[in-house]
């Protein structure tokens, strides 16, 4: 496993790994932040690392975690994101035990994902973004900035979710859902901006394939939102809407 530069990292006390984790000789190891702050690496029990993987320091990988092909794990976020300008200052960035990273994922610094949870095939999750236990996120989807997803959740692949939203515990994201937290869509005029306001969707809702989620609208707990509906307002517990807007069994609103 040991190239030089994961041997003299261990040498340093930077990194910390146990005796039957697993590195490919290709993984990739970067320890400073972009601000040139080292950070330290724990890698636990049963991890494995698969080839030319990028782990960055102020990661834990936890017992029996598997980090894919490509994947990257800790990437300190630079550059303009949700309204403010980052410098790349990195962040601790915690798999929990028998979380499995999908070859091409990329999860950035200050995310944290609950155990025995599966990110799929080229999925995003940017910084601070929060994920519970035994959850399913599937492949090429995006999770922006802070959104905190709850425990046994199942998002499908190609869906968006925007930045600061919050999905309840048993929720259900449909396939190609669209999520929006500016209503009107104002982008770099301080001037004009107003708070952003993501949507949210509760404990046990289900929102179906290729939903459009407007700003500020809430779905209650146990709700049902059909597959193609634009909900323009929130969605009450327990009931079931569709269309364009969505409204109850398709009835006037």
């Amino acid at each position: 496993m040991a190239t030089p530069q994961w041997a003299d990292a261990i040498q340093r006390g930077l990194v910390q790994i146990a005796p039957d984790a697993v590195v490919h000789p290709t993984a990739v190891l970067i320890l400073a932040d972009r601000t040139g702050q080292d950070r330290p690496l724990v890698i636990k029990t049963g991890a494995r690392i698969g080839a030319f993987a990028v782990v960055h320091g102020g990661t834990i990988l936890g017992e029996d975690v598997e980090v894919g092909h490509g994947a990257v794990v800790g990437e300190p976020e630079t550059g303009y994101a949700l309204r403010a300008h980052h410098d790349g200052h990195g962040a601790d960035t915690v798999l929990g035990d028998g979380v499995v990273l999908r070859s091409g994922a990329t999860v950035y610094a200050g995310v944290r994902i609950g155990v025995r949870t599966t990110i799929g095939h080229g999925t995003l999750l940017r910084t601070g973004v929060t994920i519970g236990t035994g959850s399913q996120l599937g492949h090429l989807m995006t999770v922006e900035r802070g959104t905190q997803i709850g425990d046994r959740v199942r998002c499908s692949p190609l869906t968006h979710l925007t930045a600061q939203m919050h999905i309840g515990d048993d929720a259900f994201i449909g396939a190609r859902v669209g999520t929006i937290n500016d209503k009107h869509l104002i982008w770099r005029d301080p001037d004009h901006e107003e708070p952003l306001r993501p949507p949210r969707v509760e404990a046990g809702a289900k929102v179906g394939t290729g939903v459009v989620l407007l700003p500020g609208v809430i779905i209650g707990a146990g709700a049902l939102v059909g597959a193609g509906s634009v909900v323009t307002r929130d969605v009450a517990p327990g009931t079931t809407v569709f269309g364009n807007p969505a409204r109850e069994n398709g009835g006037r609103s």
